[in-house]
């Protein structure tokens, strides 16, 4: 079952049981989906429905970060809740030494010595890790390791 289906499927059971929050948060992802596919005029495979998954999760994790900051901690629960039911259809994350060693082998791959050869490090790096890793995170690891720390 592809995770497109899955979401649908988690969507009907959701409907189903009468949960309206979880019900909310999926048909958010799911129209999300849509205008992706609308957008780009493609069907989307699993890997850009995480891609949208991860765009939604980093717009969550900014509104809880503004809510907290204005003190409205309700609409930062509710995002909370979202991010919650989101984060199931991600990808289980990869330990820290699992990320390291990703990097130290695109790192090895790439030929890399200086900061000028990021790009082409995270090229390499991002289809591996993409949806399993902070890739901001990722991205600091591989400034670090080029720049000699």
């Amino acid at each position: 079952m592809s995770l497109k289906q899955r979401i649908n499927e988690d969507m009907k059971t959701a409907l189903k049981a009468k949960e309206t929050a979880r019900l909310g948060a999926i048909r958010l992802l799911l129209a999300a989906i849509k205008q992706k596919e609308v957008d780009e005029r493609v069907e989307l495979d699993d890997a850009g429905v995480i891609a949208v998954i991860e765009k939604l999760l980093k717009q969550r994790k900014d509104s809880i970060a503004q809510y907290e900051a204005a003190r409205r901690q309700d609409l930062a629960d509710a995002e909370k809740f979202e991010a919650e039911v989101l984060s199931a259809y991600m990808p289980k994350a990869l330990a820290p030494d699992e990320v390291a060693a990703v990097v130290a082998q695109a790192v090895a791959a790439a030929d890399a010595k200086t900061p000028a050869d990021m790009g082409k490090v995270m090229a390499l790096i991002k289809p591996q890790l993409a949806g399993r890793a902070d890739m901001g995170e990722v991205s600091k690891l591989v400034k670090a390791k080029l720049s000699g720390q």
